[in-house]
């Protein structure tokens, strides 16, 4: 696939972002870390989004694309877009009330003692946009958080974590309040050296049902090994 815009050739990161599967209805996506999912104030271009509509526009007829959901920049892994409005919403209900599944991975700083945890709070955001917990109920928004550690080191665990809602920036602030960030995520107070050079987490699995069809479909896009590799 080759970048149309006039004047302009593809970025790099491009090249890395796969598509795993594609119809009339839904793409979903491998997307690479550094790579926006949707357009902020500051980039327009350089985006997942700008990449699929490109994408979309030069088939015979041209269709569309709507988003469904986002994955952080610094974050790699599954994501699926509609076509129509129609799936677009059919999608969007399945992750509202969670008979959507996604599945991640992510390295964490320090030695995370419990096998399993589940964290529970209300989010909100301050004016710079950072997402915290909050005992205020009326401004913040019920946030849950599944997690089990997969294996640990030392100085670092990896867990594979599930989602029971879908707030911004969820998983990194549920993470760093437990006392164990992200690797890589300076946002959220992350302080060790980070040989990644991106923020460890992976969307590692997608289920959902299929908007027309009503199938169900499953993805996987295992995490980099450097994320089993870190100590």
């Amino acid at each position: 696939m080759r970048w149309k815009t006039p004047g302009r050739r593809q970025p790099a990161i491009f090249s890395r972002v796969k598509i795993l599967f594609e119809d009339d209805s839904v793409i979903v996506v491998d997307k690479p870390a550094g790579l926006l999912t949707i357009a902020t104030e500051r980039e327009r271009e350089r985006t997942l989004y700008a990449w699929l509509y490109n994408h979309v526009k030069r088939k015979r007829p041209p269709e569309k694309i709507f988003i469904v959901h986002r994955l952080d920049r610094e974050a790699s892994g599954l994501v699926v877009f509609a076509k129509t409005p129609e799936a677009k919403e059919f999608l969007q209900r399945q992750f509202g009330n969670r008979t959507a599944g996604r599945v991640y991975k992510a390295v964490v700083e320090g030695r995370v003692s419990a096998d399993a945890e589940t964290i529970e709070s209300y989010l909100t955001e301050n004016r710079a946009h950072r997402s915290y917990s909050t005992s205020d109920r009326q401004i913040g928004k019920q946030a849950i958080t599944h997690f089990r550690v997969v294996k640990r080191s030392p100085r670092r665990s990896l867990l594979e974590i599930q989602l029971g809602s879908g707030r911004k920036h969820q998983i990194r602030v549920h993470l760093a309040e437990f006392g164990h960030p992200i690797t890589g995520d300076k946002v959220y107070g992350s302080s060790f050296k980070n040989p990644l050079g991106r923020l460890a987490l992976h969307a590692e699995r997608l289920v959902f049902r299929h908007p027309v069809t009503g199938e169900q479909k499953q993805f996987e896009s295992p995490a980099p090994a450097a994320f089993l590799t870190l100590r």
